[in-house]
């Protein structure tokens, strides 16, 4: 947004500093912290804007990108097992074992994400409420690892849900307080994140805590450990079921409480008469969009900008009351908007594409 490359221009950016760091990563003789979390952290990266360009640049559904990445991730590990019999992280000591690894884990960010959004966005539970129910899951499963789930399944579960949990904890840290937030911005919160990063990288390579000796690489602890097989079987069937009936009942409260309106017709609001759109009565998106504009044409670009914020967290707060009102009316209205933002926070603005990008908004509001 900031830098006005665009989903598709981060995508590369970041898909060709991946490959630098996988390339560094896999001629590495031995564990490098350094070289390890920077690799982690852009797949991290790149994994989310997989999900993200699905999403947004072609519209896929949260719901549609959750089953494919899981599906993925399911091959991943099936076809792991089937040739080295192990998923543990502790055996991974040829390039073979690496190369799954680093799949299972992009797909694992992909996921992450897509779950992430589908409960904050879709679902409507908001950014920290989906990191509480997240954390709540974590503690569960590592409860459960303390009193014999076994550690390879517990570790893979736990290392999906750090991703949504992550993303919860950046959005709070970053939204204004009026939305629930801290108000840090994302500068600041990426900063903070960046720091804690490093400390943490600093601190393994000065202990090596991490370090798995190589006469420990079998992982015989491991291995000793049964019941990997129908443990796996039962957790999974039971978090497709519950996922499955919380969904259910989830979207089926957010549509009793949004009526599909019908187009066009004239309602009342505040003594004015406004015309409906297909995702109901706009008028508060409009009043910020214009405003935006009457800022730029004053010349106020700094206010343009910071009013335009309001416009972003409104609607995506409102994205699971509107969207199931008119999914393909929603999409374009967000497209336009994605447009507008990336206008109004560009490195060097222009102030007649900021313009026409607002006009276009405002037209297709209503």
């Amino acid at each position: 947004m900031n830098l006005n490359f665009g989903l598709t221009g981060v995508s590369l950016v970041t898909g060709a500093l991946l490959v630098v760091a996988l390339v560094l990563q896999f001629n590495a003789k031995q564990y490098v912290p350094g070289k390890y979390w920077l690799t982690v952290a852009l797949v991290s990266v790149f994994g989310t804007l997989v999900t993200d360009n699905l999403t947004d640049s072609i519209g896929v559904p949260l719901e549609a990108s959750t089953l494919v990445f899981g599906a993925l991730l399911a091959i991943t590990f099936l076809a792991w097992y089937a040739t080295e019999k192990t998923l543990s992280i502790h055996s991974i000591v040829t390039r073979h074992r690496e190369a799954f690894y680093w799949l299972a884990i992009l797909f694992t960010f992909a996921l992450g994400t897509a779950t992430g959004d589908l409960m904050a966005e879709v679902l409507g539970l908001g950014y920290l409420v989906t990191g509480a129910i997240v954390a709540a899951l974590i503690a569960v499963l590592s409860i459960g690892w303390r009193f014999g789930l076994h550690p390879v399944l517990a570790f893979w579960f736990i290392y999906i849900l750090t991703r949504p949990l992550g993303a919860s904890i950046g959005d709070y840290l970053s939204q204004s307080p009026g939305q629930g937030g801290l108000g840090l911005g994302t500068t600041l919160t990426s900063a903070i994140f960046v720091a804690g990063i490093i400390a943490v990288v600093l601190y393994l390579s000065v202990t090596k805590t991490d370090v798995t000796p190589r006469d420990a690489a079998a992982d015989p602890a491991t291995a000793r450990t049964r019941g990997g097989l129908w443990q796996t079987v039962v957790v999974v069937a039971l978090v497709l079921v519950a996922s499955g009936i919380g969904y259910s009942v989830r979207k089926s409260a957010l549509q009793d409480d949004t009526p599909a309106p019908v187009a066009g017709q004239p309602a009342s609001s505040g003594g004015r008469t406004t015309h409906l759109t297909p995702l109901g009565d706009l008028s508060e998106f409009r009043t910020v969009t214009q405003d935006t504009l009457q800022r730029l044409n004053t010349g106020d670009q700094s206010g343009a900008t910071s009013r335009v914020d309001d416009l972003e967290t409104g609607w995506d707060n409102a994205e699971a009351r509107l969207k199931p009102r008119d999914e393909a009316t929603w999409t374009a209205i967000d497209g336009k908007i994605d447009t507008v933002l990336r206008r109004l926070r560009a490195t060097s603005p222009d102030p007649n594409a900021e313009k026409s990008a607002l006009t276009a908004l405002l037209s297709t509001l209503g």
